[in-house]
């Protein structure tokens, strides 16, 4: 019996040191991420890469991925979905009037930056033979835009899919122009 005891106590401390060591990592990974928080900035290397790994991944996507932390909407593009993100490269950025994306980075413009950026994400997770098939599709932003085919190119809002990349809560459309809502 005493021995039984002594297990149990034993068996107790040593899961109180493991709590404790788990809380102390807790507590240190909070305060790094303390002002930032949410599913975007958890770490996880099992799982297939989100819309927003894939896009911080590529090295095309810097300027997105900029506008997308000035934001504020990582976490948008890592919840369940699906999503279809339809990501302007930088040189579609680039080609943007001088001026407008700097602009658009600036901590008062963060709700006309969403917006433009909320335009670029769809519900769903169709590749670009299905996309054809569509005439127009809702946007995040509340506004629709069109889908237009020449050939086997498919044209979002006026912006060219170049490329498309499966992610674990959509997919990723890599298009050849910032498309930019008209209200």
């Amino acid at each position: 019996m005493c021995a039984a005891v002594c297990v149990i106590a034993f068996a107790a401390c040593k899961n109180d040191t493991q709590s404790n060591a788990d809380t102390t990592t807790t507590t240190n990974v909070a305060s790094e991420n303390s002002a930032r928080q949410g599913q975007a900035f958890i770490k996880d290397d099992e799982g297939q890469p989100t819309v927003l790994d894939i896009a911080i991944g590529s090295e095309s996507h810097s300027t997105l991925v900029a506008a997308v932390q000035a934001a504020e909407l990582e976490n948008a593009l890592v919840n369940a979905g699906p999503l279809m993100v339809f990501a302007p490269t930088n040189e579609a950025f680039d080609a943007l009037p001088e001026g407008t994306v700097e602009d658009l980075l600036k901590p008062e413009n963060k709700p006309k930056l969403a917006y433009i950026l909320k335009h670029h994400v769809t519900p769903g997770n169709y590749d670009k033979e299905f996309l054809k098939k569509f005439k127009k599709l809702g946007q995040a932003s509340n506004q629709n835009i069109a889908v237009t085919v020449e050939g086997d190119d498919v044209y979002v809002g006026g912006a060219k899919i170049l490329a498309s990349v499966p992610a674990g809560n959509g997919i990723v459309h890599v298009v050849d122009k910032v498309i930019i809502p008209e209200q």
